[in-house]
């Protein structure tokens, strides 16, 4: 019973991470505009995505355009995009993984081992997909916050994180916690079937009384 919660939980833990790295990678609010030292239109909102750029007037209009080309987009922002696309990609096949893989999936052609290895696989999925995330996340974090101390930059081109950023750390950590709890579950496995496999059950030891029973009557009537 603790088992089967403990794979919800991985499998709740892994889903909100993945919805999180889906909502991450779509989400414009990875640049914001700073209001800092003569930077005082404080009415319009500037928001840099991986796809698009949005201004927010007021809080009332919002206008987005997409990126005319790839290589206008920073290195930074250039790299994001194809890594935060592979780490959307490893973390639904994580998902589905770990959906097969649950003890209370019913599948008949396949035995507990198996499910096992399916879940392992799982596991080792979602960490290496919070690894994936982490690294653009970090990398234009480490970029805004660079230039934002950097003397040479008007204060119109300084920029502070978004809320995807924030996004990004927390559903990076969610894909690692839930990788790590489906491997902790697949290594319990083991040692419960190692242990299965060495305790004698109690029926082969009634089995041997029964033979030595037998075997020492047949002695006496000898």
């Amino acid at each position: 019973m603790a088992i089967s919660a403990l794979q919800v939980v991985g499998l709740l833990v892994g889903g909100v991470g993945t919805i999180g790295t889906f909502a991450v990678t779509a989400m414009p609010q990875w640049r914001v505009s700073a209001f800092i030292e003569n930077n005082i239109i404080v009415f319009e909102t500037i928001w840099e995505g991986l796809w698009m750029h949005c201004i927010r007037q007021a809080n009332i209009r919002m206008q987005c355009k997409v990126y005319d080309s790839v290589l206008a987009l920073p290195l930074d922002l250039q790299a994001s995009r194809g890594l935060m696309c592979v780490g959307s990609a490893l973390s639904f096949l994580a998902f589905v993984f770990a959906t097969v893989g649950m003890k209370c999936t019913l599948c008949a052609q396949s035995s507990c081992q198996d499910k096992g290895y399916v879940i392992l696989t799982a596991g080792l999925l979602f960490i290496l997909s919070g690894v994936v995330e982490l690294v653009p996340v970090c990398w234009v974090a480490n970029t805004i916050i660079s230039d934002f101390y950097n003397p040479l930059l008007n204060a119109a081109q300084k920029r502070e994180l978004g809320e995807a950023l924030y996004l990004g750390w927390v559903a990076a950590l969610c894909l690692i916690a839930a990788g790590a709890i489906f491997c902790s579950f697949f290594r319990c496995c083991e040692k419960a079937r190692s242990y299965g496999y060495s305790a004698p059950t109690h029926s082969s030891t009634q089995s041997q009384h029964k033979m030595a029973e037998s075997s020492y009557s047949k002695s006496q009537y000898v």
